[in-house]
């Protein structure tokens, strides 16, 4: 017994060394704020209507619901998201939240204060590109 006794505590010390310096997954840092919040595939091209949202869109929402509506992380969600789909989130939605703005309901973004430097046909294009995008991916 005595005899097996050395190799075994060997073995033992050995495969405690490998398991400790034994690389694991590797570790992801926490997104860096501002840092986009969704991977979006943008259309091959836009309706007009969707090239004039998308100019309203980056003047106004991108700022906080990020480039291509891809959200922002610390500012805004990304539009771009099966939650936001016509059947959950409807064109009115859109523009209630620009008109009146918005109570804070499926993120923790807080709240949406409302665009009053958006007029209704503005909001009408930034939706029109939204779908745009949304359709792109996958998003109906």
């Amino acid at each position: 017994m005595k005899k097996y006794l050395i190799p075994a505590l060997g073995a033992l010390c050995i495969g405690a060394i490998g398991y400790a310096f034994w690389p694991t997954e590797p570790e992801t840092a926490a997104p860096q704020e501002g840092a986009a919040i969704a991977a979006v595939t943008l259309p091959d091209s836009l309706s007009p209507q969707g090239e004039l949202g998308k100019r309203a869109f980056d003047a106004v929402c991108a700022a906080c619901h990020g480039e291509n509506a891809a959200g922002k992380m610390g500012f805004g969600p990304p539009l771009v998201h099966k939650i936001y789909e016509p059947s959950h989130h409807g064109d009115m939605a859109f523009l209630v939240a620009a008109q009146q703005g918005v109570r804070a309901h499926h993120w923790k973004f807080g709240n949406m204060p409302p665009q009053p430097q958006l007029t209704q046909g503005e909001v009408k294009t930034i939706i029109a590109y939204v779908r745009e995008l949304q359709r792109a991916n996958g998003i109906n």
